[in-house]
């Protein structure tokens, strides 16, 4: 039991890394191609990666009821999130992208405290405190330093992204409790895929397609593959540990996304992107500290 725990928490850690890679990735591309043509891509390509070991795979059956809940989680946490997100990335740096999506997991907390889920403590309460005003010193400095609408538009966008897959991850659990974490994850792809379809189609994706070089389709294949293993190791964790636990490590996003924004796209790494990414980290450290003693 110690060990799945264990290894939990290294793939949660794993998908933190993944989820910073892919916010710096799809900065790149972004403005080559519309938000829901990517989000689309990016999943029809992990799908595709999946579908053998699903096939080979035992064979799963769902009930109707769970698998229409499944594939409309599906359809929040890799339609609507992704493409709230990647909508979100125009408008900001993946840099403060990353640290607006690292609530993500004090979302999670209190979603489940208020479902009784788990329990919100003092620690707990601290540490969510911490980590707005950690934001806010974040969010705040680019509204001086840039475009004010513009920024404020896409904080939005990247904290509804976050409350999608807060509300998400507290969800899947008794499904993924029922079935197999990689019949679970394609369900959810696929379904997100029909559904990104309408809206990838209304930005020609179909008919006009992008306007990608040949280094732009790379990275977003690149993007896929990596969302297809993220996404499984992410509900491999969900399924044994308890949902604030493995969410909580998408605080190593922010710090991914800073190195690889200053590396790759020349992204300034200021002294206020620095003050909100330790108040981001210090908060979460100090709102999930406690989940050890709890669980004994």
């Amino acid at each position: 039991m110690r060990r799945h725990d264990t290894l939990a928490l290294l793939a949660a850690a794993a998908t933190g890394v993944q989820v910073g890679a892919a916010l710096v990735a799809s900065r790149f591309v972004i403005h080559d191609i519309g938000p829901a043509s990517l989000a689309f891509l990016r999943y029809a390509i992990a799908v595709l990666c999946l579908a053998p070991f699903v096939i080979a795979g035992a064979r799963v059956r769902f009930s109707f009821r769970d698998l229409l809940a499944v594939m409309g989680l599906g359809i929040v946490q890799f339609g609507i999130l992704i493409a709230l997100l990647n909508l979100g990335l125009q408008f900001i740096s993946s840099t403060r992208a990353a640290l607006l999506f690292s609530t993500f997991p004090l979302m999670t907390m209190v979603i489940a405290a208020f479902l009784g889920r788990e329990r919100l403590t003092g620690a707990k309460t601290a540490g969510v405190l911490l980590t707005i005003v950690g934001v806010a010193v974040a969010l705040g400095e680019g509204l001086i330093r840039s475009n004010g609408t513009n920024d404020f538009f896409g904080a939005l966008l990247v904290l509804t992204a976050a409350l999608c897959g807060a509300v998400s991850s507290v969800l899947y659990r008794p499904y993924l409790s029922r079935y197999p974490t990689l019949p679970v994850g394609a369900s959810a792809m696929l379904a997100s895929i029909l559904f990104l379809a309408g809206p990838a189609g209304l930005e020609g994706l179909f008919t006009d397609g992008t306007h990608l070089d040949q280094r732009g389709w790379i990275v977003v294949i690149l993007i896929g593959l990596s969302s297809g293993v993220g996404y499984i190791l992410w509900l491999w964790a969900l399924k044994h540990t308890t949902p604030t636990r493995v969410t909580v490590f998408l605080s190593v996003s922010p710090i991914t996304a800073s190195l690889l924004g200053a590396l790759i796209l020349n992204e300034p790494f200021t002294f206020g992107v620095f003050l909100g990414l330790a108040g981001v980290v210090s908060g979460l450290w100090l709102a999930t500290r406690t989940g050890a003693d709890e669980r004994r």
